[in-house]
């Protein structure tokens, strides 16, 4: 490292320093004051002052959201910019951490950590404004704080619809994990999310007596089969190292012990680890439940949501993200993550350009671990800094060196049209 990446660094370090109160201020007041996905309006609002404040001029979006560019333009360097991803919006879950800065929503909470996402890329933000005022800024940069994560298919669509990805090489983002230590961070290249869809089955018939299921079709004994049978047709047809899950999650059909119902709906998520095989699912599905209630004198409708696609980590940007955690995290802050089964809607992003998603430790260490969307969770407010440190750096890397990686297995788009 030569003396004035050095000097870079130990300015990126004092500039965090000098906002870690302001941050942690901003964070709790986000916490706070949680919206939900499409209605962040507040949340908008005081990102936007921030950055107004700070002499950047924020775009607003339709809605709700902020994309803010800073640094030089593609017209002006030939290069196109770095983009960094946070979401707004919080979960429809009763806050119960008892910590002073909760909800003040009652049954809406941040208990996904999107309140420390978009304080880090703001932070981050102000760091690199900063540079870019004294000309030590070389790359261009440009800041997404996105609608509506937690629905399906996602804000991320409604960025990209507004040209939010318009000039943009590489985008990066943070997912907070109260699993590991703060100070530490998760990466993986390839699959880091699942595929996640919303799928429902209804079944009618005419109904009838529970003493003669054989004059009628049996919407219970068909559900049946759907809930048991489904899942491991789905186990045969796809490929098993796809790691497709299909979990049921309610069931509703009936009001009376000796009555057939007329009708009976099961609704789950279908889950899977491979785009691929993501991509086949969906008829595999209908063929699947379609054979599965032949012989019960049924009527079936099946409804597939698709969700969203895998976040696939390109292997470039995952690099330029572990080196940058190495330089402002330490040498043994780099962890390799699982697999989860969880959704992303980041993932979208990365179907038009490279670039990856890191989880960013926020368990204090030695002290007890949460999860994401309980309404207990708690993070250590430490790893707001760090993930600005991260960030920051992350995006002089990737400026430096562009990527030459690709997206998408497949080389196509899974953006929906029309």
């Amino acid at each position: 490292m030569s003396g004035d990446d050095e000097a870079l660094l130990v300015r990126l370090a004092g500039s965090a320093a000098g906002l870690r109160p302001e941050l942690i201020a901003l964070r709790r007041d986000l916490h706070a004051h949680p919206e939900l996905a499409r209605t962040e309006l507040r949340t908008t609002q005081v990102v936007a002052d921030r950055l107004r404040r700070a002499g950047l001029s924020p775009r607003l979006l339709p809605g709700s959201g902020i994309v803010c560019d800073i640094g030089p333009g593609s017209t002006e360097t030939g290069r196109l910019r770095v983009a960094l991803r946070a979401d707004l919006d919080a979960l429809p879950l009763l806050e119960t951490s008892g910590v002073a800065w909760a909800s003040t929503h009652p049954g809406i909470s941040h208990a996904c950590g999107h309140d420390v996402h978009t304080t880090a890329v703001l932070g981050a933000g102000l760091v690199l404004a900063d540079l870019a005022a004294d000309g030590l800024l070389t790359t261009g940069v440009r800041l997404i704080f996105q609608p509506a994560e937690e629905v399906q298919p996602g804000g991320s669509l409604d960025v990209i619809a507004a040209g939010g990805l318009d000039g943009v090489s590489q985008v990066y983002a943070v997912h907070c994990d109260p699993k590991v230590d703060v100070g530490q961070v998760g990466t993986r290249i390839g699959p880091i999310t699942s595929a996640s869809d919303e799928v429902a089955v209804t079944v009618t018939s005419a109904g009838g007596h529970t003493s003669r299921p054989h004059l009628t079709g049996d919407v219970v004994f068909a559900l049946g089969q759907v809930i048991t049978q489904v899942p491991a047709v789905l186990g045969r047809r796809l490929d098993p190292r796809s790691g497709v899950n299909l979990t049921w999650g309610a069931v509703h059909s009936g009001t009376a012990h000796n009555a057939i119902p007329t009708t009976g709906t099961v609704r789950g998520t279908l889950r899977c680890l491979d785009v691929r095989a993501w991509e086949r699912a969906s008829q595999v599905f209908h063929a699947a439940v379609e054979q599965v209630v032949a012989p019960y004198d049924v009527e079936v409708e099946v409804r597939h949501h698709r969700g969203v696609p895998p976040v696939e980590n390109d292997e470039h940007a995952t690099a330029v993200l572990e080196a940058a955690a190495r330089d402002v995290l330490g040498p043994g802050s780099v962890l390799l993550t699982e697999q989860s089964l969880g959704g992303e809607d980041f993932a979208w992003y990365l179907t038009r350009v490279p670039g990856a998603l890191v989880r960013l430790g926020t368990r204090t260490p030695g002290g007890k671990t949460f999860d994401i969307h309980q309404g207990n969770l708690e993070v250590d407010e430490r790893a707001i800094e760090l993930a600005v440190l991260l960030l920051a750096r992350t995006t002089l890397l990737a400026g430096a060196v562009p990527s030459t990686g690709t997206s998408h297995p497949s080389g196509r788009s899974n953006i929906p049209t029309g």
